[in-house]
């Protein structure tokens, strides 16, 4: 069972992404903001990071970037969770390392393909 690490700030989107990943079949272990999120990714080693972009303490973006720059973590997919959908900052996220995006809002099946695409 791949696990999956949520990095979202807000409470409620945490809590149903996190049980949207579990009926998946995933296990889904969740963080609160971007610090948060790499010290978890650090200590759990996730198959696959869903990152959000706006948070508090430590953007998506920045996460991204100091994850990628750390050997233990640089290799895991990261897929951007994002409300920016300008052209833009979709090329910032790439640019910053992640493996894909996915725009909110999103179907499940939806993120259940993006997820597929980056766990191989």
């Amino acid at each position: 069972m791949a696990k999956i690490l949520l990095v979202e700030d807000h409470t409620e989107l945490r809590h149903v992404l996190g049980h949207q990943l579990e009926s998946m079949g995933f296990t889904a272990i969740t963080a609160k903001n971007g610090r948060e999120g790499v010290e978890t990714a650090v200590a759990e080693k996730p198959d696959l990071i869903l990152m959000n972009s706006m948070m508090p303490e430590m953007d998506g973006w920045e996460a991204t970037r100091v994850l990628r720059a750390d050997p233990q973590t640089k290799d895991i997919p990261i897929l951007a969770s994002t409300a920016l959908f300008r052209p833009s900052d979709l090329k910032t996220w790439i640019d910053v390392g992640c493996d894909d995006y996915i725009i909110k809002p999103f179907t499940s099946d939806e993120l259940l393909r993006k997820i597929t695409a980056l766990i191989r």
